[in-house]
């Protein structure tokens, strides 16, 4: 079995919600007035609304450390392992990620027990943090090093908020990702946190890569395209469209978590 079936055994199509960790202290946004106290309360809300909609899992990320850094510090760490340890989920599994610095996302991910990690792992990218270089080999090996071969790397091929070095086709990129870096699951992205891909992009990414690998919409997934979506991808990635009034920073609103959990089983039956 791979690891991504083994997070999720006999769920045809994971769906998988963000847990969107409010701005972490030392970034320009963060509200040191009511401290890391309230970044937990917030989301434990968050992460308890997400449950009761029936998510397949919850996946914690640092959404509004805006600008995001490539090479974080240890403080970055201390505070995500924190945060997931007092709001992780007890009856579903759950992943990290943090933008945009993959030894801060596995290190977090190894603290806290989680079962899956999102980062983007291989390739060269200019960037709206600048140039964005990689390092798949040293994120295996410290799994390896740290005795969590269970922990799936999803490796997200298509980030948002950068472009691709070179004149590959993400078709491309994915299939060499899964042979090369050794994904265990692929994500496509749009440009953006809420915007999604073209689906053609997302169908040649899936009539790319092994079938035996799962193809993920990453970012913009919404109820109303969602079941659309699932007949081309093996599952998705979903946070914006889940908050209130649809704004990826505000709290997840419980209706719109229903109604896409609700759209998606279209897909799922």
């Amino acid at each position: 079995m791979s690891r991504f079936a083994a997070v999720f055994p006999g769920v045809r199509k994971p769906l998988i919600a963000m847990a969107h960790v409010p701005a972490l202290p030392g970034t320009p946004l963060y509200e040191a007035a009511g401290g890391v106290d309230a970044l937990i309360e917030h989301v434990q809300r968050d992460v308890a609304m997400l449950v009761d909609a029936g998510f397949d899992a919850v996946m914690f990320c640092n959404e509004n450390d805006r600008p995001y850094q490539l090479k974080a510090g240890p403080e970055a760490s201390a505070v995500m392992t924190r945060v997931v340890t007092e709001c992780r989920p007890t009856t579903i599994p759950f992943g990290v990620d943090y933008l945009w610095d993959p030894s801060i996302a596995l290190a977090t991910a190894v603290a806290t027990g989680a079962r899956f990690m999102r980062e983007v792992v291989s390739g060269v990218w200019e960037s709206d943090m600048g140039l964005w270089n990689t390092d798949v080999a040293t994120t295996l090996r410290d799994r390896r090093r740290f005795d969590r071969d269970d922990l799936a790397v999803l490796m997200n091929i298509a980030p948002e908020f950068a472009s691709p070095i070179g004149s590959r086709t993400f078709p491309q990129i994915a299939k060499s990702t899964v042979v090369s870096s050794l994904a265990d699951a692929i994500l496509v992205s749009g440009p953006m946190a809420g915007a999604g891909p073209d689906e053609s992009v997302l169908r040649e990414v899936r009539d790319a890569v092994p079938e035996e690998v799962p193809v993920l919409l990453n970012t913009g997934a919404r109820a109303d395209t969602i079941a659309t979506m699932l007949t081309i991808a093996d599952g998705c990635i979903v946070g914006s469209s889940l908050k209130v009034d649809g704004h990826t920073w505000n709290p997840v609103d419980p209706a719109r978590a229903q109604a896409f959990v609700e759209a998606a089983k279209v897909a799922t039956p």
